[in-house]
């Protein structure tokens, strides 16, 4: 008697079948180290804007639902529930993409808990208007072509290499930023990343950035246990170096702690809910692109409307999900997308158990505390990898429309001024503050405007048609392929 279809066999490679928990459990993880930094970073940097202070249980509680969160939205994007989820490799957490205007809107507000209690309020709602795009998806998917989500994505990909900098050289505000131990644990994480994807085979190419990682990690705690951790700034104080492990985190975490609902209160304010919905129409187009790039890099073939639909229904939901949790927005992970387009593993299975790896960690305080414990500059190193992938997968999505002139002036005027003006604050410094809401602070923002207005606007030359013609059979090609291929594996 035939299996059924969840039970068919697969590999790494192919997004459905079912594949071996000694594989599928390291290339999980993978997805979770790599995410790890910005589930936790957006919620850390919010959190102490508003006050509440590093260590209270607060902020523990917050974080143990961010992992708690995040593994729940992952896990219905991998395997829908009616509307929500799209079945793609896609891995949902915090979004860094809302930190600016989060702090803008804190500072508003007049700072505080209940700062943070109103950004939640608009969090929840802000999840509204993304389920009204997914909804009308089908009539405005032609404002978003492969040209348009490509810029964005390369806007992404560039207004995160400095995060991954910035960790690589030990983190935000640290008294060793850029020290030569820094530096020297990002550089063997990349290089060992870099030889086994290069001159790896089989898993081992494939696990090649989960064993840089274990390898930093381990480098890093030899080098706590015999080195000198501290060290005299210029200013005379004794400080502790960022690369320092401190483990007394692991031994005082609960081994078991069940997650809080609503741990702080929601408040409603129309100055944090207008810009922060129209803040996630953005974000949206950010979360289709990287939809996009993740069919053309890993499936090779243009993503369906079922499938772009039910991701932007789950994004919606994880993040209104997560504003009753205390958490901030959910967004589909880029640096995920980057990760599949170096290591081209996009099976579902593979991601679920890094899924139930983060939900755990929302039970289980004391296994988040060993993740958390990482140096920035160890996660700096693999981030560096991941976020170049993400330019790259965006460039790829913009050659795929061709670099004609008409594409040339859109990705430059697009890239140039919108990502140029919103990413320096002082730029929209003259601007009412509702404008300076919207795109202070991010690039990603104008980028995405003005692409979808050129596109819109600009008229299409013979040479463009061409290029969209073969385009669309191409993808129609791939398509039929895909479904066949996936007939016939179900069939065996």
């Amino acid at each position: 008697m035939k299996d059924s279809k969840t039970r068919v066999q697969g590999t790494p490679y192919t997004l459905d079948g079912v594949v071996p928990l000694r594989q599928a459990f390291p290339l999980g993880m993978q997805h979770v180290l790599v995410m790890l930094v910005g589930n936790v970073t957006a919620p850390l940097i919010i959190c102490g804007f508003c006050g509440i202070q590093a260590g209270s249980d607060l902020l523990i509680i917050i974080l143990q639902n961010a992992m708690l969160i995040a593994g729940l939205t992952t896990l219905l994007q991998l395997y829908p529930v009616w509307k929500f989820g799209g079945g793609l490799p896609m891995v949902l957490g915090c979004a860094a993409g809302y930190i600016g205007m989060n702090i803008s809107i804190a500072a508003l507000v007049g700072g505080g808990q209940a700062a943070y209690s109103t950004i939640l309020g608009a969090t929840l709602l802000g999840g509204l208007v993304e389920i009204v795009v997914a909804i009308f998806y089908q009539k405005i998917k032609k404002f978003f072509p492969p040209l348009v989500t490509g810029t964005v994505l390369t806007a992404v990909g560039i207004s995160l290499v400095p995060v991954a900098m910035n960790s690589f050289a030990g983190g935000s505000g640290v008294a060793d930023y850029g020290s030569a131990q820094n530096l020297m644990l990002g550089f063997i994480v990349i290089v060992i990343s870099l030889c086994f994807d290069r001159f790896g085979k089989g898993m081992w190419k494939s696990c090649g950035v989960l064993i840089a990682l274990a390898v930093g990690y381990i480098v890093a705690t030899i080098m706590t246990f015999t080195m000198d951790t501290t060290f005299v700034t210029a200013a005379g104080e004794t400080v502790t170096a960022s690369w320092a492990m401190d483990w007394s985190s692991v031994a005082n975490a609960s081994w078991i702690a069940l997650p809080k609902l609503m741990p702080v209160p929601l408040k409603f304010d129309i100055r944090a809910i207008l810009p922060i919905c129209l803040i996630y129409v953005s974000m949206t187009i950010e979360t289709m692109a990287g939809v996009n790039a993740l069919g053309e890099i890993g499936l090779g073939r243009k993503v369906t409307d079922k499938e772009m639909v039910g991701t932007l229904f789950c994004d919606a939901v994880g993040s209104s999900g997560a504003a009753v949790l205390g958490v901030l927005p959910n967004t589909a992970y880029s640096s995920n997308v980057g990760l599949v387009n170096m290591t081209k593993v996009v099976n579902r299975m593979t991601v679920a158990v890094g899924a139930v790896f983060l939900i755990l960690c929302g039970f289980l305080p004391k296994l988040s505390a060993v993740i958390s414990i990482m140096p920035s500059a160890v996660l700096g190193g693999a981030s560096v990898l991941m976020f170049g992938q993400i330019l790259s997968a965006g460039f790829s999505l913009v050659a795929k429309g061709g670099f004609t002139s008409r594409s040339n002036v859109i990705v430059a005027t697009a890239i140039g001024l919108g990502y140029g003006i919103g990413s320096d604050t002082l730029a929209t410094a003259g601007l009412p503050t509702f404008l300076q809401l919207i795109i202070g602070g991010s690039g990603i923002i104008p980028c995405a405007i003005l692409a979808v207005l050129l596109n819109a606007i600009l008229p299409m030359a013979q040479e463009d048609k061409d290029l969209a013609a073969a385009l669309e059979a191409e993808n129609s090609a791939a398509m039929k392929a895909a479904a066949a291929e996936t007939a016939a594996r179900a069939n065996k």
